[in-house]
């Protein structure tokens, strides 16, 4: 019979598992008494008693939490990669997104490893299940258990060459030939490259030639076919131009849009005589034209040259309401998507438009919401510049700055008026307070109308977002690649 161990790196192992702290004394060397507090990251070997039952073979434990909690909190922080999040899930009979509230008791199966005719032809007598955690690697594991990486990688049934590779918080069997004595003496030294990918095994490539053959021959004919669609396309829309007798306005290279014209008779009918229940802003009215919404805007004509330039190199949309409208109908979750939604735009003028256009004016007076509750930047007040000149480049700082005075607004559900919300931010965010005060203070600060309904992690990260995107230094300041990157991890 194999006798199953599991490697542990915290101070809570004997009452986890339910086993005699004297137990932990008498096989661990590292440990001097029961009564010994150990420091986290302190390795100990702990015995379990597996069986095999059904498809699995495992040791089951019963874990009471002691405070509020996800299952992958418990599964990474509690467990340390021992058990996953789906597991105690399928287990408990419970969503892998739930929060489990303190008291509770939960059901946790600690898979094993079945032995096999591998493990016992090779004399293994005992198998040790080792979480990896940050800067473990193979070679480092077999040295702490004096066994070799080829040992390692034939009892986990993986090919050895190319090497496997693995990423924290995922666990490996460890085969002894005698009881488990961990080496804490080993050199510090880097681990070989590269480390810390899936555990999973190297596909075989047993037919790759035909495939690639097969693949080669599919993308030419694919390729054929496009050549066949564009040609039949472009000699379409060239028959289509000749025979139309419209009026375009054409830029520099090509035709784009065409411009409809409105009698002001037509526009009072659309905003109802610019009534103040039409009014969006100061200078803006919603409106129906043709059972379409529209968004009609009063400017001095001196300036709608410039807005059709703009528009010409990008793409229209039709608001349907104001950010500010109301803050109780924003919900965390559309807090967030109204956030990466703004970002998105921005980006859009920043990295896609040739040339690159910088906004000048964001704002949450700005900022419109359609019907699906998705946000869009209304159109520019002041003069666009090329980003590729030096100018443009700290324009679109300020445009960051400006972004991040209405993350600010978004999450604390004021508006910024006199620079009052901004300098109580930067008071919060540099306040140089404890952990636990901290996020009292962020509690004060968030919207009270999401009424504690929000990640507290995500409220943080929003704010100090938005607190580096209003630093007084424009260097210090992310680019709007920056902050998109971090918001999509969010919606």
């Amino acid at each position: 019979m194999i006798r199953h161990y599991v490697l542990r790196n915290n101070c809570k192992n004997s009452s986890l598992f339910s086993i005699d702290s004297d137990i932990i004394v008498s096989i661990n060397h590292n440990v001097s008494a029961s009564s010994q507090v150990l420091e986290t990251g302190h390795e100990v070997l702990v015995p379990v008693l597996c069986s095999c039952t059904g498809e699995f073979s495992q040791a089951n434990f019963t874990y009471r939490v002691t405070e509020d909690a996800a299952l992958s909190e418990i599964a990474c922080g509690v467990f340390v990669g021992l058990v996953k999040s789906i597991t105690l899930a399928e287990e408990n009979r419970l969503a892998e997104n739930n929060n489990v509230v303190a008291g509770s008791l939960l059901r946790v199966p600690l898979r094993c490893a079945c032995p096999d005719n591998l493990s016992s032809s090779d004399g293994v007598k005992f198998l040790v299940t080792y979480p990896f955690v940050e800067g473990d690697y193979t070679l480092k594991v077999g040295k702490k258990f004096n066994v070799s990486v080829e040992e390692i990688w034939k009892a986990n049934h993986m090919d050895p060459s190319p090497t496997p590779t693995v990423f924290p918080n995922t666990t490996i069997l460890v085969p002894l030939k005698d009881k488990p004595f961990l080496n804490f003496n080993i050199p510090v030294s880097d681990p070989p490259a590269p480390q810390f990918l899936p555990t999973m095994p190297v596909e075989k490539r047993a037919k790759f030639s035909q495939l690639k053959k097969l693949y080669i021959a599919a993308s030419v004919i694919g390729f054929s076919l496009i050549l066949a669609v564009l040609l039949a396309c472009s000699l379409y829309i060239k028959a289509l131009r000749s025979s139309r007798k419209n009026t375009y306005i054409r830029g520099h290279e090509d035709i784009k849009y065409s411009l409809c014209n409105y009698s002001m008779e037509e526009l009072k009918r659309a905003t109802k005589d610019f009534s103040q229940d039409a009014k969006i802003s100061s200078n803006i009215y919603r409106g129906v034209i043709d059972k379409g919404e529209v968004m009609i805007k009063q400017m001095k004509f001196e300036g709608t040259r410039r807005v059709i330039d703009v528009h010409s190199k990008i793409n229209h949309w039709q608001p349907g309401d104001c950010l500010s409208a109301s803050s109780a109908a924003l919900h965390w979750l559309r807090r967030t998507q109204i956030a990466f939604d703004i970002a998105t735009g921005l980006h859009y003028l920043h990295h896609s438009v040739v040339p690159a256009y910088t906004h000048l004016n964001v704002s949450s007076k700005k900022v419109f919401l359609t019907s699906t509750w998705r946000a869009k930047i209304a159109v520019f007040e002041q003069e666009c510049e090329s980003s590729t000149s030096l100018h443009g480049t700290g324009a679109t700082k300020e445009d960051i700055f400006e972004f991040g005075v209405v993350l600010l607004e978004l999450v604390s559900g004021r508006e910024a008026v006199d620079g009052d919300l901004l300098s109580e931010s930067m008071r919060f965010l540099r306040g140089g307070c404890n952990e636990g005060g901290c996020f009292d203070q962020l509690r004060k600060f968030v919207d009270p109308c999401l009424k504690d309904d929000y990640p507290l992690a995500e409220a943080l990260c929003l704010a100090v977002l938005a607190g580096s995107c209003v630093e007084d230094d424009p260097l210090h300041r992310p680019s709007m690649d920056d902050v998109l990157k971090v918001l999509a991890r969010m919606v």
